[in-house]
């Protein structure tokens, strides 16, 4: 029976031994599942759109059920090619009278063209984002459900931000990308606002999850990295928090935060899909058409939402 047990999970995921037998936490990961899910059923979630406009309103109605404090940024932002584009970022905060207080980061937003997919007459079509945005709003939702029943030992900062994937380039100065942790790094909600250590979720709910160390992350915040590899490895954990760097580093919204001093990093599956012959994924569901609930999986979203909640509970 044990041989059958494991064949058959080896035909579905690929190694039997790679799941976790049981949530670590009280992190719900159907819960979490199914939120990823009802973001995605909003459509693509470019800023201006109606589709991010009511998932925009989702988020903050979904948090304002669970948070102590929900609050908005609202701006305009003038593009490269001169449109002006509205932007959203929400924070939930729990505990907000604590001073000692860890912020995590999350984009919502999707990208509008899918300028990686194979095909080439779709790479100007935009993207659901079930792993790429939609997962991480998944996560945070679910982690408010725990924080709810169980408060944490600091206060928790649950920053959604927007315009993460806007634009075409990700090098300095971050024209149009990275737009909301650019916006929230200048206008934190408080001229003395300095959590603890803050991490950014990103692209976390691959179904072949793989999370190696990001190289500025650990020069930024080495301390960080190794709190949150060292929590996924005390829950058994060691097979998807890898603890070994990326070859290169990665521009995402942890940057502008580290740019103003805060020490976040960032944990996200950069090889997102099945893995190859060498190992990364082949092919890349990163900024296709294929990045849809298929490719995700409730079982990834359990074991990061188990070392995320299990670092606020630890304070």
């Amino acid at each position: 029976m044990l041989t059958l047990c494991c064949a058959i999970g080896l035909a579905l995921v690929g190694a039997c031994d790679k799941l976790p037998s049981r949530p670590k936490t009280a992190f719900n990961a159907d819960s979490a599942f199914s939120y990823t899910r009802q973001q995605v059923a909003f459509g693509p979630r470019i800023p201006g759109t109606p589709g991010a406009e009511k998932a925009g309103d989702w988020i903050v109605k979904m948090m304002k059920a669970r948070a102590d404090t929900v609050i908005e940024q609202r701006w305009k932002h003038k593009t490269l090619k001169g449109d002006s584009i509205p932007l959203r970022n929400i924070l939930a905060r729990f505990n907000p009278k604590a001073t000692q207080r860890v912020l995590y980061v999350t984009h919502w937003d999707t990208r509008p063209m899918a300028d990686s997919d194979p095909v080439l007459g779709n790479r100007g079509t935009p993207i659901l984002g079930a792993n790429d945005g939609a997962s991480g709003v998944g996560l945070f939702v679910a982690l408010g459900d725990a924080l709810k029943k169980t408060p944490a030992n600091v206060g928790v900062d649950l920053l959604f931000v927007d315009g993460e994937d806007y634009g075409e380039s990700f090098d300095p100065p971050y024209a149009d990308v990275l737009l909301g942790s650019q916006y929230f790094a200048n206008n934190p909600p408080s001229p003395d606002y300095k959590p603890i250590y803050g991490v950014l979720w990103d692209m976390i709910a691959d179904a072949d999850l793989n999370i190696l160390q990001e190289p500025k992350s650990m020069a930024a915040a080495p301390e960080v990295v190794t709190r949150v590899w060292q929590k996924a490895a005390d829950l058994g954990y060691s097979r998807f928090f890898i603890p070994k760097a990326y070859p290169y580093a990665v521009t995402d919204d942890h940057v502008p935060f580290i740019e103003k001093g805060f020490r976040v990093i960032d944990v996200l599956d950069l090889d997102y899909g099945p893995p190859g012959p060498d190992g990364e994924a082949s092919p890349n569901y990163h900024h296709t058409l294929q990045d849809t609930m298929e490719h995700i999986s409730a079982k990834s979203l359990q074991i990061v939402g188990d070392v995320a909640l299990a670092l606020l509970m630890d304070g």
